[in-house]
């Protein structure tokens, strides 16, 4: 998928929205992880499917996941009225918890949350980590810098 979900609306009024989730895929900067293998890994988890509504690979593309309309599974007590956006890193070499995001994907977040804002006005942005009983540095920046979008 291109980046063109960034520039057309796909509101969907089938779900009240007051959160916008940031996720990392927990990933180290020298292992490739594919918005297919992340699908694939949840499946094996149980999943029906990816539990985010995008993922953001390292060059800066947002894929599709679930659709907006449809519960994600990315934040446990937290899905029924919330859009979970992952992006692929958060580990540095040595897997520690790290902000190992691109330039490209710091962008194609940043325009994936404005128009997001549009279609959610009321929605706040929050990292996995800033949710209440949350024990990891997921995303591994403060995803709050975002509040203002």
């Amino acid at each position: 998928m291109s980046n063109a979900i960034l520039h057309s609306s796909q509101y969907q009024n089938y779900r009240r929205i007051d959160l916008i989730v940031i996720h990392c895929s927990a990933t180290r900067t020298t292992q490739r992880y594919t918005v297919d293998d992340c699908r694939r890994d949840h499946r094996a988890r149980g999943f029906a499917d990816i539990g985010y509504h995008y993922y953001i690979t390292r060059d800066g593309v947002v894929h599709a996941g679930r659709p907006l309309y449809t519960v994600g599974a990315h934040a446990t007590g937290y899905n029924q009225h919330s859009i979970g956006i992952c992006y692929e890193g958060g580990l540095d070499i040595r897997g520690r918890p790290s902000d190992t995001r691109t330039s490209e994907q710091k962008e194609t977040l940043q325009k994936l949350l404005e128009r997001l804002k549009e279609d959610y006005p009321d929605a706040r942005v929050v990292g996995h980590r800033d949710l209440p009983g949350v024990k990891k540095d997921c995303p591994c920046y403060n995803a709050c810098v975002y509040a203002h979008v």
